[in-house]
């Protein structure tokens, strides 16, 4: 064999290496091969660019739960998504859903497109449906990213009504250092330090059939914000919930990024 079919015969080694080893390596994942592409992204992104730490989500496979979460960047799905080795279905504003630049990516995703204001009844009853049957459904309860030196927005008690209704648990959690600079690209041109932090599954069995009580529905909002407070270090948190249609002005949204910027400068 000659020299250069030596070299050709390295060449397509090195391609073929890889795109096998990430075939064996997909096969393991629930997702196919397109869709494991893009969650191998997800995983070199979040570790190497956002050096992100995540430990087991703490649901059995084939066990349905809401997944309830604070929300201070763009790409927090990503970093819960590395907890655990299931599709997670995420609750997004509409508007993102129809953006002609990630429009795209998020319906790859399967994400469940919502109104932001007001109550959005179709997608309400596909979020318990794929609860229900074992699937994982991610809510923020502040609704949008929390761009202020608040510790958390006030909630929405979406989250609850679904995990009700799908007779399914709730789990908190906590993520820190989600890096994001008011922009949903931002994050990709941003290094972080980001450490994810899960709750137990909070257990709604005794509150099943009572998803009619709104002031129960509410508390309930009110516990499971102030479980992802705790997973925070953040006893003294005491949360609140907001108005049904109740939706930023662009003063605000300027205000709060200030706010963001001073406060990822502390830290």
């Amino acid at each position: 064999m000659s020299q250069e079919e030596l070299a050709i015969g390295f060449f397509v080694l090195i391609a073929v290496v890889p795109v096998v080893g990430f075939l064996i390596w997909s096969r393991k994942t629930p997702f196919d091969p397109f869709r494991a592409f893009w969650y191998l992204v997800t995983i070199l992104l979040a570790r190497i660019l956002w050096r992100a730490k995540v430990p087991p989500m703490p649901v059995p496979p084939g066990q349905g739960a809401v997944v309830v979460s604070n929300h201070r960047g763009s790409v927090d799905p990503f970093f819960i998504a590395l907890g655990t080795n299931r599709h997670i279905h995420w609750m997004v504003a509409r508007e993102y859903c129809r953006h002609p630049a990630f429009g795209w990516f998020l319906r790859l995703c399967e994400v469940i497109p919502v109104n932001r204001g007001g109550i959005d009844t179709a997608s309400t009853k596909r979020a318990i449906r794929l609860a229900s049957e074992g699937g994982l459904v991610g809510v923020f309860p502040e609704g949008r990213i929390n761009m202020t030196d608040k510790f958390m927005l006030p909630g929405r008690p979406g989250a609850i009504l679904v995990a009700l209704k799908a007779r399914v648990p709730i789990v908190p959690c906590f993520i820190q250092g989600s890096p994001y600079d008011r922009t949903p690209w931002s994050p990709f041109l941003m290094r972080a330090k980001v450490i994810v932090r899960f709750g137990e599954p909070i257990d709604l069995s005794p509150y099943y059939d009572r998803e009619r009580d709104a002031g129960l529905v509410g508390q309930l909002m009110l516990e499971a914000i102030k479980a992802i407070a705790g997973l925070a270090g953040r006893e003294d948190f005491e949360p609140s919930l907001a108005g049904r249609r109740w939706k930023p002005t662009e003063e605000e949204v300027d205000r709060d990024m200030a706010a963001s910027l001073r406060l990822q400068s502390e830290q």
